[in-house]
This record gives C-alpha cells, structure tokens and sequence, in this order.
C-alpha cells in the first residue's frame, strides 16, 4: 500500500501491485472461487489509489500541466467508469458469466488508464512539477490511501474538499466492514 518515493513512483509501483493481481487472476480457471477473492483484493487497491489521485495527484496536475483541467477531468471519469464496473462485480459470484465479462471490462479500462498515466501524464507531471512538490505528493498519497475507503462508491464526490472531507470517514466504515467480513484477505 505504500512504496515510498515522489508521487509518480508511488503510484508507479501501486501500477504494478495492480497488473499484478490482474494476472494472477487471467491464470485461475473460470469460474474459480479465489477470483472473487482476489477481485475483492484489487478493487481494495483500486479504490485506496483512485481516491488518493483525486486528492492528490490531480490538483497537481490541474495547477502544473497546461491543459491540467482536461487532463484531471478525464482521469476522473476513467475512475467512475472503472468505479461503477467494480460496484456491479460485487453483485456477482465468480461462477457467475456475468463476473468475467465484467472483470475483462475492468482489466481492460484499467490497464489503459494505467499505460496512459505512466506514458503522458507521469512523464509531464515530472517536467513541469518541482522534485521537492513531487515528494511531499507522495508523502500525501501514501497517507490518503491509509484513510482511504476500500469499496466502490460512485455517488461519492471525486473532487477536493469534499472528497477530502468525506473520504476518511467512508474509509473508516468500510475498513470496519472488511474487517468483520473478512474482505481483502486472501
């Protein structure tokens, strides 16, 4: 959950987690009861991330990129896509058909927003952000996705201050509720 580092190898490595987790999945038979549970897991990680992007890593690029609106605005409707696909896979058992078209759905968005954010937005954020913003960024990130909620909840408000209000409280209840039904446990 956290890395260390500036904000884009921060974010980098929770890239990696990802894809790793993705793959871990591809490789279990159809149908596999641990899929949920490992569904279970990256949408843990996915949720933790998104949130600290829109706390953190987006007012950056609002305030440093040319363009930084459009660019946050649009990273932000990735995550709702990607927030509503994992909200609908918690409906569904891993026997289910309905599972693996969504979790091929989610793969597939989320791997393109991933390669997207590592191939233009990182890349920019470093040219245009000074090192030491860049470090206190990951210090935030890393701190955000402690607090952060851990399901979907795509009603939520996804920009500052009230996703910063709100957040820390929702993930509290959901750390709460993992808790007592064992989610994210593999």
């Amino acid at each position: 959950m956290g890395h260390g580092g500036d904000i884009v190898r921060e974010l980098v490595a929770d890239h990696q987690e990802v894809e790793d987790m993705f793959r871990e999945i591809e490789r279990l038979p159809v149908g596999e009861k641990r899929r949920k549970l490992l569904v279970d897991q990256v949408t843990i990680e996915l949720v933790r991330h998104s949130i600290a992007e829109e706390m953190h890593l987006y007012p950056a690029v609002r305030e440093h990129l040319t363009n930084g609106d459009l660019i946050a605005d649009k990273e932000i409707e990735d995550h709702a896509t990607a927030e509503r696909i994992m909200k609908e896979l918690e409906r569904h058992d891993a026997d289910d058909p309905e599972f693996d078209r969504l979790i091929d759905q989610l793969t597939m968005e989320i791997r393109s927003h991933l390669q997207d954010e590592e191939d233009n937005l990182f890349p920019a954020l470093r040219i245009c952000c000074p090192e030491e913003k860049l470090e206190q960024l990951g210090e935030k990130v890393r701190h955000a996705k402690r607090t952060a909620p851990t399901r979907p909840h795509p009603a939520a408000p996804d920009k500052p201050p009230f996703n910063k209000l709100l957040a820390p409280g929702t993930g509290l209840v959901d750390r709460a509720r993992d808790a007592l039904s064992g989610r994210g446990r593999r």
